[in-house]
């Protein structure tokens, strides 16, 4: 019998560890020029790809807790960064847009960001890098066809 893998061995720790501390460390960087927390630039992020979505498509492509979303949505608007305007496909909802301030910011930690990546990836080969990427896709559409419990459809559609 095969012996039961330690935790630190279980591959959704490993991932889960993994970009813990990726992404608290690129946090370190934006939290300290432009005082954002992790949710806030998640959702800074999103719109900054996407344009104008409402809470609900954020919770689902961030794949934050709806509560999170809320509350850094609320932080963003209070500093100007982001801004809601009618959703004219449904008027029960809101659709949230960054800011002239916001795109701003938004442009100005990208970079930091991209550099990030960069550092972190030096010491691995283009070859690697490129198959890791395509191997986090996989594992992604892996976990889209399971169905996983209590996921709603369209979580990981991206």
């Amino acid at each position: 019998m095969k012996p039961t893998p330690r935790l630190s061995e279980f591959l959704p720790y490993m991932l889960s560890i993994t970009s813990n501390a990726v992404s608290g460390r690129i946090a370190q960087e934006y939290r300290t020029r432009f005082g954002l927390k992790v949710p806030e630039w998640r959702v800074m992020a999103v719109l900054g790809d996407a344009g104008g979505l409402t809470q609900r498509e954020l919770t689902a492509l961030t794949i934050m807790d709806k509560v999170a979303v809320n509350r850094a949505c609320k932080e963003l608007e209070e500093r100007g960064l982001v801004w809601r305007q009618p959703n004219t496909k449904d008027g029960r909802s809101h659709l949230l847009e960054l800011t002239e301030d916001g795109r701003r910011m938004h442009g100005e930690i990208m970079p930091l960001a991209l550099e990030m990546e960069r550092r972190l990836l030096s010491n691995f080969a283009e070859e690697e890098i490129e198959a890791f990427k395509a191997l986090l896709v996989r594992m992604k559409a892996e976990v889209r066809d399971l169905h996983a419990e209590g996921i709603d459809s369209g979580i990981y559609d991206n």
